[in-house]
């Protein structure tokens, strides 16, 4: 998955700066877009959505397909729910307005505050642990510490330069101790022995190794010092603080969709996960499956579950879905200083949307069968 934390830096680089300048304008256009906060005994009317995918429609948005499936948003009182395919930080997009909501990342957002001071906020994260590792081969380079990165050829993507820097940074590796060989996202080289560790996705290259029938080794950065949320829900500041009511109802379609990814069986979300690709691949005039090919309903179930154990923790199970810790968001600033990112806890995240949905509907902490 060639997302999350993955993209940072693709779009982060245009002028953000500019395009804050015309934020304001095009965000009073969406707010009326959006539909007013209604009244006590109204149903609540939110109109039309965007929202930007950071990859492709496939299982990474398996609750949304549910929240639309079952009819979650439109109980919400949305009369539509565009999600946009990525891959895309949303950064952008957010900036200028021409989307409301970003399912992106905590370095995507963090570096665009850090450089650009832009004004956007985390509410809430559907990854708890990102899903970045450092893959090898058993009967290869095998690492299994980050000590086991010294003096190895490492195949690192451009745009995963900066994080691949923090797991060093966060061990006290020096990077001259590493070599760096520039890849893409095809974990090819690793297989060809042409290096001896690749950056990846536990969530998708890790698994296309593992079912071309190779041993794999996985280093997990959110294990070895380099913990950080992923797949967040973001917005800007002003968005935040105009429609708290509209996020709030968005949320917990949100919630309820992805309960429905735990409570369902994986046969039967990666039917609906097909679905909505197939979809996406219709309606693509560049051709989704050309670039990408046909869903491959094996790896996708296994996506699926190696998905759910970034999703699901101990905090998860006690404070609700999406809900980030304290120490969590501490983790997370101090991961994001690792790869030369500052920022602090109040200038990246505002949960206080879904802490009180919590509060106010403690039932759906419950999402586990």
């Amino acid at each position: 998955m060639a997302s999350t934390a993955g993209t940072a830096h693709r779009r982060l680089r245009r002028s953000v700066a500019a395009i804050a300048a015309s934020a304001a304008t095009a965000l009073v256009l969406a707010a009326c877009a959006a539909g007013d906060t209604p009244e006590p005994g109204e149903a609540a009317s939110y109109g039309e959505i965007s929202v930007q995918y950071s990859w492709i429609k496939n299982e990474e948005f398996a609750g949304e397909y549910y929240a639309y499936d079952k009819g979650f948003y439109d109980e919400a009182g949305f009369d539509d729910v565009i999600g946009i395919s990525g891959p895309d930080t949303g950064v952008a997009k957010l900036l200028s307005g021409t989307v409301q909501v970003a399912l992106s990342d905590a370095a995507s957002i963090g570096a665009a505050i850090a450089e650009q001071d832009a004004p956007l906020k985390i509410i809430g994260a559907t990854f708890q642990k990102n899903p970045f590792t450092i893959l090898s081969l058993k009967d290869g380079a095998d690492i299994a510490t980050p000590e086991d990165l010294i003096g190895k050829k490492i195949g690192v993507q451009d745009s995963n330069a900066s994080v691949f820097a923090a797991i060093l940074a966060a061990n006290g590796i020096s990077p001259d101790q590493v070599e760096v060989v520039p890849v893409d996202f095809d974990p090819t080289p690793l297989m060809n022995g042409d290096v001896d560790g690749f950056m990846a996705y536990l969530t998708n290259e890790a698994l296309t190794v593992e079912l071309a029938g190779y041993e794999i080794t996985n280093l997990p950065y959110a294990d070895n010092g380099v913990p950080y949320v992923a797949e967040t829900y973001s917005v800007t500041e002003q968005y935040l603080a105009e429609h708290k009511d509209l996020l709030k109802a968005f949320l917990i379609a949100e919630i309820k969709g992805w309960t429905e990814v735990f409570q369902n069986d994986t046969e039967t979300t990666v039917a609906l996960i097909e679905k909505f690709y197939n979809q996406a691949a219709a309606d693509n005039a560049e051709g989704l499956e050309s670039v990408f090919g046909a869903l491959d309903p094996v790896k996708t179930g296994k996506g699926l579950e190696a998905e759910k154990l970034l999703i699901s923790t101990a905090d998860t199970e006690a404070n609700g879905l999406f809900t980030i810790s304290d120490e969590l968001k501490a983790q997370t600033v101090a991961s994001l200083a690792a790869a030369g990112w500052d920022v602090t806890v109040d200038e990246l995240f505002d949960t206080s949307i879904i802490d009180e949905i919590y509060a106010e509907n403690p039932e759906l902490k419950a999402y586990l069968p």
